[in-house]
């Protein structure tokens, strides 16, 4: 999902109208290497009225900040840069339409769009309020380390079934159409624990219950280093009569942005920290009460919760006592 780079020179020899592949400007300031044009990309009916579109992710120097999703000339979404999946809804039935996704680094470069995808709305259904059945129990095995091929038993509707919705946890990764009852999720990590489940959805958008969890664990081992905080320090200060904890960091990098954190004082977890539509990208602090007492040392380390819904590894751990200098 993440190997293929589109390099810029590339792009504007095939064509130098593109006005993302022009040095300055607002798409062109800082320097370095534009984002690349998705690939993998791929659209589905997941309704009369509503289409499913997926792509890889992109690799940049900067980091992706958004994606943008275009039906024909025109943005009709707008997704943070650890989501590589929108549903386009409102769209009119029995109709064919044409998608196109493109990548913002955090300097809000834009770059190529990728190739162009068709999908067309099935018919539409009158006074449909019947959900299909769940599909029939789904099964799971690791193909390699960092990928699960799922399959299920095809559920049953009074009319059809348009599609299925994968789900990992309680977040919809992935959704095929209704003919298929098999698919490959990638993007996973060695040695780490899955849980999947699967939803019919027909034209009228009624979603079925979802099958009984399959869980798993992908093979081979992760220690972390890689998803783990960087740069991590810790130190006290007093203020109204009682110690407080500083911490600092920066992010780890990963394929989208990390959005909430777990701290962990003295082996224990002592506080998570979620943070809204900006999280930082660089350096990261946080401060929290210890308690009035001078002298007393604890062992501190923090982790981050990876777009794929599972914890990265710890940072390294550092040991503080109130009242001295860190």
């Amino acid at each position: 999902m993440r190997r293929v780079l589109v390099l810029v020179s590339a792009v504007c020899a095939a064509s130098a109208l593109l006005s993302s592949c022009a040095w300055g400007g607002p798409d062109g300031d800082g320097g370095g290497r534009l984002p690349g044009a998705p690939t993998g990309v791929t659209a589905d009916a997941g309704s009369a009225t509503s289409v499913h579109v997926m792509w890889n992710a992109v690799s940049a120097d900067r980091g992706i900040r958004v994606y943008e999703v275009y039906r024909g000339p025109t943005k009709v979404k707008e997704v943070t840069g650890s989501e590589h999946m929108v549903d386009v809804t409102m769209l009119k039935p029995s109709t064919s339409y044409a998608f196109s996704v493109r990548a913002r680094d955090t300097d809000g470069r834009l770059g190529p769009p990728s190739k162009v995808v068709r999908a067309t709305t099935p018919a539409a259904v009158a006074a449909d309020n019947e959900a299909p059945a769940p599909p029939g129990k789904a099964t799971a095995r690791a193909v390699g380390s960092r990928a699960v091929q799922l399959s299920w038993t095809a559920a049953t509707d009074d009319r059809d079934v348009v599609s299925y919705d994968i789900h990992q946890g309680d977040t919809k990764i992935h959704s095929v159409g209704g003919n298929q009852t098999a698919t490959v999720v990638t993007g996973l990590r060695p040695g780490t624990r899955y849980s999947f489940t699967v939803r019919a959805r027909d034209a009228a958008d009624n979603l079925s219950p979802p099958t009984a969890a399959v869980r798993l664990a992908t093979p081979g081992t992760d220690d972390g280093r890689g998803t783990a905080p960087s740069g991590f320090r810790a130190t006290t200060h007093r203020a109204d009569g009682a110690y407080h904890l500083d911490l600092s960091w920066v992010p780890p990098r990963v394929d989208g942005v990390v959005t909430e954190y777990r701290i962990e004082l003295d082996g224990r977890t002592a506080t998570s920290l979620v943070y809204g539509a900006s999280p930082p990208r660089e350096r990261a602090t946080y401060s929290f009460y210890l308690g009035p007492e001078r002298g007393v040392s604890h062992r501190v380390r923090i982790r981050g919760r990876l777009p794929d819904g599972t914890w990265g590894g710890f940072s390294a751990e550092e040991t503080v006592t109130t009242g001295e200098r860190g």
